[in-house]
């Protein structure tokens, strides 16, 4: 500290410090009647406050309750996700409140206390998988925002094995036979072109239903995909993701169906009094209902083949489809939308390994000399 006289005869005392968040010197002072030992006095302590309070300190870290940090992360999404995304999160972190309580301090999560939480729910495997992966992502943001200090700790809460029949490989997809058994099995012409459709094109369900006639280009031989159908807000949004946006190619075989579509739509139509321009409608001419479609799928795939599937199994069907013709993996991920998919590639694992033994079974009993 260092004193200095103004000109009208008061005392200038001036300390220097050194910023903690820029590094920088900086300086404070004040003015004081005299210079003695106890205005020196006075002086230093009123600039030690004033350093304290200049100071660029970063702010004392309080540790949040689960529930105060998905405040924060909702606020978060709800400007930055789209509103299907944001409802789909809020759903899930309802779960996390419910599961790990939401009073519990994030700060000090462990893998075993939400491995241990996780298991009393008593739910399937899958769905606790499900469950991790948006934990985790939460963590992460916790994490990137410096609401957490460390989440080392999330490589040790590994996925749970799932042992249901449901998530093995061979039940994500139809092997040819149980598609001609699944398209037997439906009565409603609507619905059964809509599973050839999926079937063939490889397009997501909320892709399909949003299409328009115009998406239909049977100049080019190809079907612009470039939005998707939201059934939770039942709104019209972007597709899941930028390169989801793509011209997916009309083989002869898509290309029947599509021209069998949309004769049925117009059919209906005018046998309905309605007009629209979707490429496949409800019976007013709006968009389909996708959960009246997943349940009549459910329905006749367990009749058919003894065992429920969901709309993107048909994707994953097309996959398999193309895999055994011997399309290569990258192609299919550029087709599907995507640079890569885990699932494809173990749909790809399966698919060939199967060959490989049907070829050997082909050889086994040959004698070739």
């Amino acid at each position: 500290m260092w004193i200095e006289k103004t000109k009208s005869g008061k005392y200038k005392y001036t300390e220097q410090y050194t910023d903690y968040m820029t590094g920088k010197k900086k300086r404070v002072s004040v003015t004081m009647e005299k210079n003695t030992a106890a205005a020196r006095r006075t002086a230093a302590e009123t600039l030690v406050r004033m350093m304290d309070k200049k100071q660029s300190l970063p702010p004392e870290k309080v540790e949040l309750t689960l529930s105060q940090l998905i405040d924060k992360y909702r606020e978060y999404q709800k400007r930055t996700t789209k509103e299907s995304t944001y409802k789909r999160n809020y759903f899930a972190c309802e779960a996390f409140k419910r599961i790990l309580g939401p009073d519990v301090l994030v700060d000090r999560l462990t893998a075993n206390y939400i491995k241990e939480c996780f298991l009393r729910t008593g739910k399937a495997a899958g769905t606790l998988n499900e469950y991790r992966t948006r934990l985790i992502a939460l963590l992460h943001w916790a994490f990137e925002n410096d609401y957490i200090s460390d989440v080392s700790f999330t490589r040790k809460f590994k996925p749970f094995k799932d042992r249901s029949a449901r998530e093995k490989i061979q039940d994500k997809y139809l092997e040819p036979e149980e598609v001609n058994r699944l398209l037997q099995a439906m009565q409603n012409e609507k619905w059964k072109m809509l599973t050839q459709f999926l079937i063939l094109s490889g397009l997501r369900i909320g892709e399909a239903i949003s299409l328009t006639l115009s998406d239909i280009d049977y100049k080019e031989h190809c079907i612009h995909v470039t939005k998707t159908y939201d059934s939770i807000n039942r709104i019209v949004t972007t597709p899941k993701t930028a390169c989801s946006i793509r011209d997916v190619y009309m083989q002869p075989e898509l290309e029947g169906v599509c021209r069998s579509i949309i004769l049925h739509t117009k059919m209906e139509s005018l046998a309905r009094g309605y007009r629209t321009d979707l490429f496949i409608s409800n019976s007013k001419g709006g968009y389909l209902n996708y959960y009246s479609y997943n349940k009549y799928l459910k329905e006749n795939a367990e009749k058919a083949i003894g065992r429920q599937i969901t709309p993107h199994a048909l994707r994953h069907t097309h996959a398999s489809l193309l895999l055994a013709c011997g399309v290569s993996v990258d192609t299919i991920s550029r087709r599907f939308g995507h640079e890569n998919s885990a699932v494809t590639r173990e749909i790809y694992l399966h698919v060939t390994k199967k060959l490989v033994e049907r070829d050997n079974a082909q050889i086994k009993d040959l004698k070739i000399i």
